[in-house]
């Protein structure tokens, strides 16, 4: 009885440099078992005009932060996300009062939510670095249900003060784009990324 031919690629490991559970669920979904370092690089302290470019920025320089904690041969990803909304680039709020502010002039409204990919195979030498865009329709929600929902905490730890796959998912109408783009990461975008360095996305499944 024939077996099949190991995967070359399965035994290096996959490193997420956030400490985002979201992303790691969905790496662990489409079959990667990241192993996850936080990277300790602060947000708040890089500044940018676009914010693709700044999404993109961030990613980078996550992947880059842990570098020297990784084993030789790992492939290690960064990602980070903001949302532009109308002239402002958003990220994680200081505090409820600016989430729920933030809520205010978004409801009824929509922006897009960029996030940085940053994808580094440490055995080649390379680096690939990719953002994807996704527009969000926010829904006409009430005063009471944005007190309610920023009392929950969640919008105070992502970026935009707003979720996909948690309470907020309620209040959004519709997207127009990649789920996973919002969520923090997109598998898509991944894929083809790993491509590009000649590796293919099943030989990580685990």
């Amino acid at each position: 009885m024939s077996r099949p031919a190991p995967r070359s690629e399965a035994a290096r490991p996959f490193v997420l440099a956030s400490q985002s559970p979201a992303r790691r669920e969905l790496l662990k979904a489409a079959g990667i078992e990241p192993l996850v370092i936080v990277s300790g690089v602060d947000e708040s302290r890089v500044m940018g005009h676009d914010p693709a470019e700044l999404a993109s920025t961030l990613a980078e320089l996550k992947a880059q932060a842990v570098l020297d904690q990784v084993a030789p041969g790992s492939l290690v990803l960064g990602c980070d996300s903001v949302l532009h909304f109308g002239h402002e680039i958003l990220g994680k709020p200081e505090g409820p009062e600016e989430a729920a502010s933030r809520w205010k002039r978004m409801r009824g409204n929509s922006g897009t939510l960029y996030t940085g990919h940053c994808l580094i195979d440490t055995e080649a030498d390379r680096q690939i670095v990719r953002a994807s865009g996704t527009v969000v329709h926010f829904a006409e929600v009430s005063d009471e249900e944005i007190a309610a929902y920023v009392a929950t905490g969640e919008p105070l730890h992502v970026a935009g003060s707003f979720t996909l796959d948690g309470y907020g998912s309620a209040f959004i109408d519709r997207i127009d784009g990649d789920p996973g783009t919002v969520i923090g990461l997109s598998m898509p975008l991944l894929r083809n990324m790993l491509g590009e360095l000649e590796i293919a996305l099943h030989q990580l499944w685990r």
